[in-house]
């Protein structure tokens, strides 16, 4: 039964004075994310779906361009650049994870005979980013938001310090470089603009 006093809990429009009784919407949480690596290293990466511990969304920046004129100047975008995503993996005592992050790093070169791939197709790799909504066992986990970044490699590997003052695990820092990403909500899980219908009822604070 939902709590009538929640609904009072959002920002009242000018505009639409009924705005007021249709209760906050629910906000993704930062911790239900999911991250899948597609044709990285030389088997399947799905133990690096388990083992990562944070990575960061993609940002786009676009280039300033400016347009000299009489008296001022005319401003206009320019070609996006999208930014590095740091990826943090925990390390496991299976060495699976440090394999695929090395199998990966020799795909872009081969650091023994001192050869590179011929084209960077060889080895660039399609990084899925998807926010999920808890969902997992018989809950099947719902796709909120879906990030897809294409041609990436490994900028940058970081195996980190080891420390015997520190009790946590041993992590590896990953700085991902990509072409170009493409951001796609599911129907399935974008309903209309005050509620998210899941199976498991309509996700709005208010209700």
């Amino acid at each position: 039964m939902a709590i009538a006093a929640l609904s009072n809990f959002t920002v009242p429009l000018a505009s639409d004075q009924s705005a007021s009784s249709q209760g906050l919407l629910m906000p993704k949480l930062k911790y239900r994310f999911r991250l899948t690596f597609e044709n990285f290293g030389a088997s399947g990466a799905v133990e690096l779906t388990k083992q990562v511990s944070d990575c960061s969304r993609p940002n786009v920046k676009f280039q300033d361009q400016v347009i000299e004129i009489y008296n001022s100047k005319i401003h206009y975008a320019g070609k996006p650049a999208w930014e590095p995503i740091a990826v943090k993996l925990r390390d496991d005592v299976t060495n699976q994870v440090t394999a695929l992050v090395g199998q990966q790093n020799q795909k872009q070169f081969d650091f023994f005979e001192q050869s590179s791939a011929a084209a960077a197709g060889d080895y660039k790799f399609t990084l899925r980013i998807e926010m999920l909504d808890g969902g997992n066992g018989t809950n099947t986990a719902t796709v909120l938001e879906t990030w897809l970044c294409y041609g990436c490699y490994l900028e940058s590997t970081n195996w980190q310090t080891l420390d015997y003052k520190e009790q946590g695990p041993a992590m590896i820092d990953l700085s991902i470089r990509f072409d170009n990403a493409v951001q796609t909500n599911p129907t399935n899980a974008i309903g209309a603009a005050s509620s998210v219908q899941t199976t498991r009822g309509t996700s709005t604070l208010g209700s």
